[in-house]
């Protein structure tokens, strides 16, 4: 029965049964019911199925779905649509596919590394946009450090007393474009 499997064994995927309630998916992603069932009103899960009574129904695949939405948001801070666009690159949607190939399908030795084959292409494109993103996020962090050193030297010499402080010290962004007067 499934309540007596761990979440742990849910996890290391030892022979998950494709109808675990919203309840238990829940538990084993940490999140509530009703954040799985805003997530499906957006659009970004699906339960696997349905009972005949419109109980909804979720495989391990949606479990690790719900935990990769959950994840995104708690860990990277991205918002909903944030989510959407990285659950729908070419590379995830790719692994996904595989994944479930691997898993559920009957394929040989051949077809199965032609399917690691194609996850491991998949995966290596998704990390080199996950280094872009990280270097353009690391980028923008230098720059608000940058930004505040200069306020921070500029709020230091009013406190001395120095009134010759402009008062624009600080505020101006400096892009690779030259000076953009942004106040903050």
């Amino acid at each position: 029965m499934i309540r007596n499997r761990t979440a742990d064994q849910y996890r290391a995927g030892t022979g998950l049964p494709a109808d675990l309630r919203i309840g238990e998916v829940a538990k084993l992603a940490g999140v509530t019911t009703r954040t799985l069932r805003y997530w499906e009103e957006i659009g970004l899960i699906r339960p696997s199925d349905y009972r005949g009574s419109g109980e909804r129904l979720y495989s391990q695949t949606d479990v690790a779905r719900a935990t990769r939405i959950r994840d995104l948001q708690e860990l990277l801070g991205f918002s909903l649509a944030e989510v959407r666009v990285v659950l729908e690159t070419e590379e995830v949607v790719e692994l996904d596919r595989v994944r479930s190939e691997l898993r559920w399908g009957d394929a040989g030795p051949d077809d199965r590394k032609e399917l690691l084959d194609r996850a491991l292409d998949a995966n290596d494109k998704l990390l080199l946009r996950l280094d872009d993103t990280l270097a353009r996020i690391g980028a923008f962090r230098t720059e608000r450090a940058a930004k505040a050193e200069r306020l921070r030297e500029a709020r230091a010499a009013l406190d001395s007393g120095d009134d010759d402080v402009p008062t624009r010290a600080g505020v101006q962004d400096r892009s690779e474009n030259g000076p953009t007067n942004l106040k903050e």
